[in-house]
């Protein structure tokens, strides 16, 4: 007879005990300190090259230096208020801040629209890129004074109204202060809408077909389609054109400047031209700077609060 042997109870395994951390030794302490000493170089000439002249710069905003006497004393902040009751310099952050709104705005639609199109499986996409994307490596003070003699009066865009009937619709493009504004805006977004397709059309491609074609069986158009999948795939992308088009609306000068110079009157000054104007044309350098520090504080500020936005957006899209 066979006797069962008790049922014996099953304890939980004594938990591992953790292993214990490697430390490293002299020589590998030593070799991870020794890292820091590469980037070292490049902090020091970044600091001599950007960080000290953009301080030693903010201190003059608070002078009245004329840019040529090494005489000059201290104003406190009466170049700001003389900012803030100037109508030109006012008149100047509007312009600047209109100009980069509608460039962001205009030309991220149309390197959307761009990039869309090229991105098809037309026959001369590849000749298609290059020439839209060619405006944008031209220098941008060519392309203005292409465009000053394109705008003029006896230019070609009026020759051309001319001829298709249009007459009517001539203008003095970059004189005439209503519209001068919009024309450089025109011209901006020329150059850089390439820009902009280049930097959808690798969002675009980043897209899988696999879900474009899933959900063209499901019975999804076109517009359903680029809503519902390739928008929200498109985030960091559209993150990316936001960004460097509205700094670089904000940063405007070169194409102003050969434009219209500002003009008429002060219908086209943004920040950058009247900072150029006040400094060499003026000689007055401490209010000059004052308006290149609110410049700066304007960029900091828009920058800083659309990527946060966008960010925030992106992460709700993944």
């Amino acid at each position: 007879m066979k006797i069962a042997s008790p049922v014996r109870s099953r304890r939980p395994a004594p938990p591992e005990s953790p292993r214990p951390t490697a430390q490293r030794t002299g020589p590998e302490r030593a070799r991870a300190g020794g890292l820091w000493w590469f980037p070292l170089p490049a902090l020091l000439l970044f600091a001599f090259v950007v960080l000290w002249p953009s301080a030693h710069g903010v201190y003059y905003a608070f002078t009245d230096w004329d840019g040529l006497s090494p005489d000059l004393s201290l104003v406190g902040v009466d170049n700001f208020t003389a900012l803030a009751d100037d109508p030109d310099a006012l008149g100047a952050i509007g312009h600047t801040l209109l100009v980069a709104a509608a460039v962001t705005v205009i030309q991220s639609l149309i390197g959307l629209l761009l990039a869309l199109g090229v991105n098809s499986a037309i026959r001369s996409r590849n000749l298609l890129r290059v020439m839209l994307f060619a405006p944008a490596v031209i220098t941008p003070i060519v392309t203005a004074y292409l465009w000053r003699n394109l705008l003029g009066p006896d230019g070609a865009v009026n020759d051309l109204l001319v001829a298709v009937g249009l007459g009517s619709w001539q203008q003095d493009w970059l004189g005439d202060a209503t519209i001068a504004l919009w024309a450089v805006v025109g011209v901006t977004v020329w150059q850089y809408a390439g820009y902009s397709m280049v930097i959808f059309l690798a969002g675009l491609q980043s897209v899988p077909a696999e879900i474009q074609e899933a959900a063209a069986i499901d019975g999804a158009g076109p517009v359903r389609r680029f809503w519902s999948i390739t928008r929200p795939l498109l985030a960091p992308a559209i993150t990316v054109n936001l960004m460097l088009s509205v700094i670089g609306g904000l940063k405007l000068f070169d194409q102003v400047y050969a434009l219209t110079g500002g003009g008429p009157g002060h219908a086209t000054d943004t920040i950058s031209t009247l900072i150029y104007k006040d400094a060499f044309t003026l000689g007055e350098f401490g209010y000059s700077v004052a308006l290149a520090v609110v410049l700066t504080l304007i960029v900091a500020a828009v920058s800083t609060g659309q990527y946060l936005m966008l960010s925030r957006n992106e992460s709700a899209a993944s």
